[in-house]
């Protein structure tokens, strides 16, 4: 039996404005920092076993500051990278609403392919093997991965039964956790979308949608 603790990297300084996808040098804003700290003294009431994060700045950031808290090294695994968003990547999400390839990436995740970049059916089938290899390498163990909205998504899409069309249905908001258990017998989801609690002067986003698949959702990345 190993529990998987799904983390979405901290709020960066494009978020909202730019599809930053695999973007090069994408740093954590203040507040992102905030949030890592606040994963960092969440995860240390879970006794963590290891630590594995996407190689973008950003993931790499958040994780080093839970690692210094847990005390573990973070391993960069390639398979739990951002999704490819190929053409669209750097671009303003005004620019990519615009783009009449946009309405079936965002409604249909289930047949189509961003341009030039990665469809979500090979982002599930990674990071579904991704967490099976953990699963072998650690069991009976409590697994940290820091990744990305996408990533996380298809995960819990693949633990639920969902088909990938109801991406908009489960909310991933930048510093969530949410928590698998992966055992012989099964998978299944333990907890969603656990939010950073940052006190009254740096609350928490409240109501600001940070996943789904709505075109107008500006907060994804």
């Amino acid at each position: 039996m190993t529990t998987f603790y799904l983390i979405r990297h901290g709020e960066h300084a494009l978020l909202g404005r730019v599809l930053a996808g695999r973007m090069p040098g994408v740093p954590l804003s203040e507040r992102g920092r905030a949030e890592a700290g606040w994963l960092a003294e969440r995860l240390a009431e879970e006794r963590i076993d290891a630590l594995y994060a996407s190689p973008i700045a950003r993931t790499r950031e958040t994780a080093a500051i839970i690692a210094e808290r847990l005390r573990l090294p973070v391993i960069c695994r390639e398979d739990v990278i951002e999704l490819d968003y190929g053409e669209w990547t750097g671009a303003s999400f005004e620019t990519v609403r615009g783009d009449p390839r946009w309405q079936l990436w965002s409604r249909c995740r289930s047949i189509a392919t961003l341009p030039g970049g990665e469809s979500m059916r090979a982002v599930q089938q990674r990071i579904v093997a991704a967490l099976f290899d953990l699963y072998v390498r650690h069991p009976n163990g409590r697994v940290a991965i820091v990744s990305h909205g996408d990533v996380i998504r298809a995960a819990l899409l693949f633990a639920l039964g969902m088909p990938l069309d109801f991406y908009a249905r489960i909310e991933v908001a930048p510093a969530s956790i949410s928590t698998l258990r992966l055992e012989a017998s099964g998978i299944r989801v333990l907890g969603l979308n656990e939010r950073p609690r940052l006190g009254a002067d740096n609350p928490a986003p409240g109501g600001e949608a940070a996943g789904g698949g709505d075109a107008g959702d500006n907060r994804r990345h």
